[in-house]
């Protein structure tokens, strides 16, 4: 591979007008694709094979037309201190408001809290439930106003008016903290190069490969269902791998030109060895982003697809654009250790030369390798207390009680809560499906006091059947909020019961509803997340045989990412559901972690982990191979890739933090949840716990059966046979001389 790579960095260099107008091509292809591309919103939520799915897609069959899956919203209304909602002025208003609301072409229909008995037994609050033909992102803006003006006409009056449920939602932003980590990312590399123009290519070669594989899913995102929240992670991870991976090869670059060698050789070099640790550390973290494919839920699997498009977008731009770009360069790239022109910085060319003082990788892994045992015990002991928390780990989905108290849907949400109690607000539906019955309207009935008679139960409506009178619906509304442990238990009681009603008269009961379908969410992701570690780490540690040609590396690897991501949990559950440092990070309402988290954290941080495995222990083998001993192998791998590997870190470090400043509180939750799981491994596991471990390992850390090593392909990341190639040159060259 590093022989195919050298000559293609060469070849790029080489052509470096063919290659910049190639990519410059795609990425104005890309974005005239979106721009031309029909607007998207929200990818459609569906869990194949969950019981609340099951009862959605029978809903729409018994039931056409309901739109069981259309947005809806409750508009609350408060009467004013002393008066209360069925005094007439205030009557006449909620009426009005009813009546205004009804004439939307996409409401399909409008309860009137009068007549639904939707008021508090207090008589100060009641609800109206506005139902939609369609979902809250498929709404159009028209809808929305007139929803936002009926609430404003009531509040006119003297009302308080506030809007619950699903038909408000919007398209998440960011904020400008994400152009903050752009520009963090940007000091790094200036300050790590010393140079404008080297640091400016990393930079602007992810902000290419970020344009094509953004503009690419916006021009897909109707056709493929795809979600706001997909390009917004397929820009924090393509961001973050673009600028690592380009770094690595310009760094690479500079040191072969410290080496004597000519530009276009130094660039295919870079390539080929540097080039060739950015193909498999992007394979590994495609494989874990792809490997999400198999919890089986759509959302999830267009997402990692998506972001993994984005970093195979950056690993190609990496390996060609970047060497035509140091083509462009010139000699504005200098060689590493040659000072550049920066403002107030003095040319140094003429200056004596002084010893070479060892740099502060060189020193901090010899002191490593002197005391292993106390750096590994140090770095274990810490990231298994900051992993202390993740024992209290509670997982739900959001709803509008995690909502910002400054929305009207967490003010709405409050309001119901107030006036109807808390499981207002999660109200299961349960669907008996009576076809195969002998005595349907027997069943409904006796499903209701089935119902009845279970803990935590507030109330039980009668049963809504159908036309066919085959099916009905039933509304519990339990006595505790959505996402607490007891409403949890309410919904298995609910099928257990439903499973004895089953043997006894042949219907079926399911339980579906926003409460359940999270429900069922957070159960189906953690019995995906043991099958989803085997394959995915399964996968890796196969691939990491092959490029270390070693048993022990890969497993140490392994380990050690389960270390920093048990311990990137536990900062994640310390932040957002105890509410550390909330304030600091924008955390208005703390609660369940995101049943998605842990298995997402699991794929993406993998993925990123194995990247500065690749490029740390490559450099270590490439010395420990050519001759040098382990424990000086760890020293030269940590004086060339120490340096890099830091600033990678910390840019990715930034890149993830910048989305912290997300208004989307699944996008906030991941941005912090990546960063500081960058941080752990980064800092703690690649850079003390590695090299520990190395030097207590030896020559035992390279061990690989004979066997084996025959099997394996040589896949050459050290760039050995572009060593004996140029020996090879070398020595023609001097025969021609001679």
């Amino acid at each position: 591979m590093a022989t195919f790579l050298y000559q293609l960095g060469r070849l790029s260099f080489r052509r470096r007008h063919v290659v910049a107008l190639i990519w410059v091509a795609l990425l104005t292809l890309a974005g005239v694709g979106a721009a031309s591309a029909p607007a998207a919103g929200n990818s459609s939520f569906s869990i194949p094979g969950t019981e609340a799915q099951k009862a959605f897609d029978l809903l729409e069959q018994r039931f056409p037309g309901t739109s069981a899956d259309g947005a809806t919203a409750r508009v609350v209304f408060k009467a004013p201190s002393g008066e209360k909602m069925t005094d007439p002025g205030n009557r006449a208003t909620v009426e009005d408001t009813v009546k205004e609301l009804s004439d939307g072409s996409e409401v399909v229909r409008v309860t009137d809290p009068y007549q639904a008995k939707a008021v508090s037994k207090d008589g100060t609050i009641a609800y109206a439930q506005v139902s939609y033909k369609v979902s809250g992102m498929e709404l159009d803006d028209a809808s929305k106003d007139a929803l936002e003006d009926s609430a404003q006409d009531a509040r006119k009056a003297g009302l308080t008016v506030e809007i619950g449920g699903d038909a408000l939602q919007a398209v998440p932003h960011t904020g400008s903290s994400e152009i903050f980590g752009i520009a963090v990312a940007a000091v790094v590399l200036v300050i790590t190069f010393g140079s404008l123009v080297a640091a400016g290519l990393p930079l602007l070669t992810a902000l290419i490969g970020v344009g094509i594989g953004v503009s690419a899913i916006t021009g897909l995102a109707s056709a493929l269902d795809l979600g706001t929240t997909t390009s917004t992670l397929a820009m924090m991870i393509g961001l973050a791998v673009g600028i690592d991976y380009a770094l690595f090869i310009v760094s690479r670059y500079r040191a072969e030109l410290a080496e004597g060698r000519e530009r276009e050789e130094a660039a295919g070099r870079a390539v080929g060895t540097a080039g060739s640790a950015v193909v498999f550390a992007g394979l590994t973290v495609v494989i874990a982003l792809v490997g999400l494919s198999v919890v089986n839920i759509p959302m999830l699997t267009k997402m990692g697809i998506a972001a993994a498009g984005t970093v195979a977008i950056a690993v190609l731009i990496a390996l060609t654009m970047i060497p035509a770009l140091l083509g462009y360069a010139g000699r504005k790239i200098r060689p590493m250790g040659e000072k550049g022109k920066l403002p107030g910085r003095a040319k140094q060319q003429d200056k004596p030369a002084e010893p070479a003082k060892p740099n502060l990788g060189t020193r901090w892994a010899s002191f490593v390798v002197r005391r292993p045992l106390a750096v590994l015990l140090l770095g274990v002991i810490g990231l298994g207390a900051a992993a202390v928390p993740a024992t209290s780990l509670e997982l739900g989905l959001p709803d509008d009680g995690s909502q910002p108290v400054s929305t009207t849907q967490r003010r709405a949400y409050d309001l119901l809560s107030e006036g109807f109690g808390p499981g207002f607000n999660g109200p299961l539906m349960v669907v008996v499906d009576a076809k195969d019955s002998a005595d349907p309207k027997a069943v409904f009935a006796e499903t209701g006091d089935e119902i009845k008679a279970l803990k935590d139960v507030v109330t039980v409506t009668p049963a809504q059947p159908n036309k066919a009178g085959d099916t009905a619906t039933i509304t519990v509304i339990p006595g505790s909020k959505p996402s607490s442990a007891t409403t949890e238990n309410l919904v298995h009681g609910i099928r257990d019961a439903g499973a004895g009603i089953q043997a006894d008269t042949d219907a079926n009961v399911l339980v579906t509803g926003s409460t359940a379908m999270n429900i069922d969410v957070s159960e189906k992701l953690n019995d995906a997340l043991v099958p989803y570690l085997v394959l995915v780490v399964g996968l890796a540690f196969l691939l990491l045989i092959v490029v270390f040609r070693s048993i022990l590396v890969p497993l140490k690897a392994a380990l050690g990412f389960l270390l920093s991501v048990m311990a990137a949990l536990g900062a994640v559950v310390a932040v957002f559901q105890w509410g550390w440092l909330s304030d600091l990070m924008g955390v208005e309402q703390t609660g369940p972690v995101m049943s998605m988290m842990p298995i997402f954290m699991v794929g993406v941080v993998f993925g990123l982990a194995m990247d500065y495995e690749v490029f740390l222990v490559t450099r270590m083998r490439e010395a420990y191979v050519h001759g040098e001993k382990p424990a000086q192998a760890v020293v030269t791998g940590f004086r060339h890739g120490a340096r890099v590997v830091t600033a990678a870190a910390v840019i990715m470090m930034a890149v993830f933090a910048g989305f912290i400043g997300s208004s989307e509180s699944m996008v906030k939750m991941i941005g912090f949840g990546l960063a500081i799981a960058v941080f752990f491994d980064a800092f703690v596991v690649r850079m003390a716990i590695v090299p520990a471990v190395l030097a207590l390992l030896g020559r035992k850390a390279w061990w690989l059966p004979k066997w084996l090593d025959r099997a394996l392909p040589n896949v050459d990341v050290e760039g050995e046979g572009l060593r004996d190639a140029s020996d090879r040159r070398d020595t023609d060259r001097d025969l021609v001389r001679a």
